[in-house]
């Protein structure tokens, strides 16, 4: 089985525990049997690959989100990088190219597009498996999976089938109505419209070579910045007229705001978080590592992370965005390749970070032009290289380096340390990468 996950955002409506970096898909809250906590693309990952072992995954996504993805679900998933944002027709496009031509996977193989962030079991997974046997069959160009509703929504468009079988030909489709509409769709049998959807390779390159004049994935690639913003469903589905549509009535939710995400939890607190018996309808996210006290509250979502904290009504909360986009700081958090980092300290002329290095990973060899930079071991063995020079590392240990030092360090056990950034003028972009040698 061949599928494409859908991973873009910035999942401010999850604020404070996503940022521009970190998207709702990367936040852990999941709890696993063993006590560990995994996020939406590692258990959406996950329970592709326990369907079908073989599954070939590709996620299109951004080029912020890589380093994430390889630090929470390995280096073995295929990424198809968007070089910026052209809407879900181009991306969905440059991923089936980079399926045939950098994949080599057959262009008569069918593949399913799905989101990376809906919360669904383990019937979903087996759905998606005759979503794709269906459109190996060739008797439609597009096979859609159609979501039973459970209440008549304003947020999803609609799917009118012409039957009432598992598997029909669409009649028609109908855009996001009112919550009256809506009821009058599902008295007729309409069926939410997920954006998740299963084609042959080849049909969908025939329909970007159609509207955009490319040669294979590269140049596409190299053309993405001049593409028109155009989705999907009117490049592709709105001009289709053979078309299915699978019904699908098992658990399926859109986990985009702290009402519904809190809905999908199986605890009430993850972190440290105490509650009196005089909260109902509570849930405390924290990442922080104090502990936060909640007594005598109603349907409200606390939520602390190192880009802040939120206390909200749980209804209110799905009106977050704007206030969020009123905030100006920098990232505070991120997940990386090699492991991840959190600010704890911002100075006029200083700033002071806590990384952490997965074992085996290592940062890239780079150099700063305007900053001296201060590394102190608190736990776990490495070793760094400063401008050529290689030493072993361990706990209490202080390393140096000026502005235009090249430096790197490596990780043998899980390796923590303390960054001190020195400078007037701290800068992410102050950051030049070289070729260890």
């Amino acid at each position: 089985m061949n599928i494409i996950l859908l991973s873009g955002g910035s999942g401010k409506r999850l604020w404070p525990l996503s940022n521009d970096v970190r998207s709702k898909q990367f936040i852990k809250i999941f709890k696993n049997e063993d006590g560990t906590y995994e996020s939406m693309v590692q258990r959406m990952y996950g329970k592709i690959k326990k369907i079908d072992s073989d599954a070939t995954v590709t996620i299109a996504t951004s080029k912020s989100q890589i380093s994430a993805i390889h630090n929470q679900i390995g280096t073995e998933v295929g990424i198809s990088v968007e070089p910026c944002r052209r809407d879900t027709f181009p991306a969905i496009a440059l991923a089936t190219a980079y399926l045939v031509d950098v994949m080599g996977v057959d262009p008569n193989e069918p593949v399913v597009v799905c989101p990376v962030d809906p919360y669904v079991e383990d019937d979903y997974f087996e759905a998606l498996k005759k979503l794709s046997d269906q459109a190996a069959k060739g008797e439609a160009n597009l096979v859609l999976m159609g979501i039973e509703p459970t209440y008549p929504s304003e947020k999803y468009g609609y799917i009118i089938p012409k039957t009432k079988d598992d598997t029909s030909d669409v009649e028609t489709f109908k855009e996001k109505p009112t919550v009256e509409v809506a009821k009058d769709y599902i008295s007729k049998g309409a069926l939410w419209n997920g954006g998740v959807f299963a084609y042959k390779l080849s049909y969908v390159l025939k329909r970007a070579h159609e509207l955009i004049d490319f040669t294979d994935y590269q140049d596409l690639f190299s053309k993405y910045e001049t593409l028109e913003k155009i989705s999907f469903d009117y490049a592709v589905v709105e001009k289709e007229d053979k078309i299915q549509v699978l019904r699908f009535a098992g658990e399926w939710k859109d986990l985009g705001t702290w009402n519904t995400l809190t809905e999908a939890m199986t605890e009430n607190v993850v972190g440290k978080g105490i509650m009196n018996d005089n909260c109902e309808g509570v849930h405390i996210l924290n990442e922080l590592n104090v502990p936060i006290i909640a007594m005598g509250l109603h349907d409200v979502v606390i939520s602390a992370s190192p880009e802040g904290i939120l206390v909200s009504d749980k209804e209110q909360s799905s009106y977050i965005k704007p206030y969020v986009d009123g905030i100006d700081q920098q990232i505070m958090f991120a997940e990386k390749s090699w492991g991840s980092y959190q600010v704890m300290d911002v100075e006029p002329t200083a700033m002071t970070i806590k990384v952490i290095l997965n074992p085996g990973h290592s940062m890239n060899y780079h150099s700063h032009k305007n900053r001296d930079e201060v590394w102190v071991v608190l736990s776990g063995t490495g070793r760094t290289v400063v401008d050529g020079m290689e030493q072993n590392i361990a706990p209490g240990d202080v390393i140096t380096m000026s502005a235009g030092c090249r430096h790197t360090v490596f990780a043998d056990t899980e390796l923590k340390l303390v960054e001190i950034q020195l400078g007037s003028d701290i800068s992410v972009e102050d950051k030049q990468k070289f070729e260890l040698e």
